[in-house]
């Protein structure tokens, strides 16, 4: 594999890298750099600037945002624009239902749909998962039922991501409860989530965030033009879906973000004549993560340049578990950096700032290898579509 950039790589790379750190507000990217929440109103900020620069959405195809870029020019766009601390384009937008209906809507949901979902003039949130069916997808109990024009709807969905932020939904649901094969059921409907009908509920997380849902449909009507593709094909598009979504959570240049912050507040934390940072344990323990990761941004190199186009690669679920994995192995980096300081705060004992955000992200991170397909699955995935056994 090629590894050195041409003259003009490295110039298409500048140019990525004087934009983001020039054009994103610097108060963003110091959130997302140093781990403090986003508002909507950042994260929209940032992706229409994106694509008014036509940078938001440049896998699609060219006619609805997209740009003809060769693999590494789309490695780069995403390494430097998380290298930058830059949020990324709204990952259910650009990464999720918008390359499914590219791929798989019919003409006239592409003109109503892409350039607003390009804009983010449509916030979609995902409806896959459910009370008992998780990783377990084909499981989805969600139904939808014929009734002339429209769909009828009655289910629940969980761990809605942002729902309390979005305008629409993409949604999983069986259409075919006879189906020999739960798979073969199954379809993918959008439809807005403030349609009568549709309740959206918190759910509070570990790190006391809100940042996931329940989401229940009691005989939610949705017109029958809203429906992907065709009826039953919806674990195709799924499938889709979830393939980009996995590659997107590599996250690799978010961890190598992750991993120079740590070696920053290591060196403010007093470690025998030095700092942590001077201590040969942690210097190889940061080493080995590294390493990790520079193999992993190998393998994302190798998936993006050899994924069929319509056609999920199995290697995803390789990049899927790895970077997962990885992004844990940083946020436990830096819990173990702030020591004491990292529990929670008590009256006249509260340590640094940076280091009481240590504790909550990493619970929060302990779902990287659950969402998007869990490690077991993914692990699965690799059995029987990599090594055929």
């Amino acid at each position: 594999m090629k590894l050195a950039l041409s003259p003009e790589e490295v110039a298409f790379r500048d140019d990525l890298n004087r934009f983001y750190r020039t054009e994103i507000p610097q108060e963003i990217r110091d959130k997302v750099q140093y781990g403090l929440d986003l508002t909507r109103e950042d994260v929209v900020t940032t992706h229409k600037i994106l694509n008014d620069a036509g940078l938001a959405v440049p896998r699609w195809p060219v006619e609805w945002g997209g740009k003809n870029w060769t693999p590494m020019q789309l490695h780069l766009w995403e390494d430097e624009l998380q290298l930058a601390s830059v949020p990324d384009p709204l990952t259910f937008n650009a990464n999720m239902i918008g390359p499914v209906i590219a791929q798989f809507g019919s003409q006239e949901m592409k003109e109503r749909f892409l350039p607003a979902t390009a804009a983010l003039d449509i916030w979609w949130c995902q409806g896959f998962s459910e009370p008992d069916a998780g990783s377990d997808l084909a499981s989805l109990r969600t139904t939808a039922v014929r009734d002339g024009d429209s769909y009828i709807v009655n289910g629940q969905k969980i761990w809605t991501t942002m729902a309390q932020w979005a305008d629409w939904i993409f949604c999983l649901v069986r259409t075919d409860p006879s189906a020999p094969k739960r798979q073969a059921g199954i379809s993918l409907l959008l439809f807005d989530v403030k349609t009568p009908g549709v309740t959206i509920r918190p759910i509070k997380l570990i790190d006391g965030r809100h940042e996931v849902n329940e989401v229940f449909f009691e005989n939610v009507r949705v017109p029958a033009d809203q429906l992907v593709g065709e009826e039953n094909q919806g674990w195709t598009y799924a499938k889709y879906l979830l393939g980009n979504e996995r590659t997107g959570i590599t996250a690799v240049g978010r961890t190598k973000v992750r991993l120079a912050v740590a070696k920053e507040y290591a060196a403010q934390v007093k470690s025998r004549s030095g700092t942590l940072l001077d201590d040969p344990r942690f210097a190889a323990r940061l080493a080995e993560v590294e390493n990790e990761l520079l193999a992993l941004e190998l393998t994302l190199l190798r998936v993006v340049a050899n994924s069929s186009e319509g056609k999920p690669n199995p290697a995803s679920s390789v990049l899927k578990m790895r970077g997962s994995e990885l992004q844990q192995a940083a946020t436990e980096l830096l819990l173990d950096i702030a020591g004491p300081d990292a529990l929670p705060v008590r009256a006249g004992v509260a340590g640094p700032e940076w280091a009481q955000r240590t504790g909550p992200a990493y619970l929060n991170f302990r779902k990287t290898t659950i969402y998007g397909g869990s490690s077991e699955v993914q692990r699965t995935i690799i059995a029987s579509t990599i090594l055929g056994l």
